[in-house]
């Protein structure tokens, strides 16, 4: 599977976050807590959904430490900050190079990373893993833990020297 290369601009999210690792992965509970009340945030410009992930610089992306902790949101991409709703967060997805990879399947399989990370970013003759929070773009096709479902995984990049 080939990606496809985008340059992303800045992009002014609003969510909720929480700190987690692999060992003890609380995604649900974050979404849990942030589907309802999404509609809360009055000045969405897609009804597009962003699962975001915040890594620690030089992160293990071999994944070999589970229980290395990291940051998630599940945000909307939002026109402006001028209303924040309570309890809500506003997050700042800087631009930069990315690596698309449109997805189908579950969303609990990891095979995708593993390609990603084991094979196609190793494999890269022209790109390197860029120091940026990584990201999926759940849209309309998003049905979560669907085998049909689909969404675009986002990987920061940059060019080789």
């Amino acid at each position: 599977m080939q990606p496809r290369i985008e340059t992303l601009s800045e992009r002014k999210l609003i969510g909720k976050r929480l700190t987690m690792s692999l060992a003890e992965n609380l995604t649900f509970k974050l979404w849990q807590s942030f589907m309802p009340r999404r509609k809360e945030i009055k000045n969405n410009l897609t009804t597009e959904l962003f699962s975001i992930q915040v890594y620690p610089h030089a992160f293990d992306f071999s994944f070999s430490n589970f229980h290395a902790a990291f940051e998630k949101w599940a945000a909307v991409e939002v026109a402006h900050f001028d209303s924040i709703p309570a309890e809500m967060e506003s997050h700042i997805l800087t631009g930069g190079l990315y690596a698309v990879f449109d997805y189908k399947g579950l969303s609990t399989d990891t095979s995708i990373f593993e390609y990603i990370f084991g094979t196609w970013l190793p494999g890269s003759k022209k790109y390197l893993l860029d120091d940026r929070p990584h990201f999926e773009i759940l849209g309309d096709k998003y049905k979560n833990n669907d085998p049909n479902s689909a969404e675009e995984i986002r990987i920061p990049i940059k060019p080789k020297k």
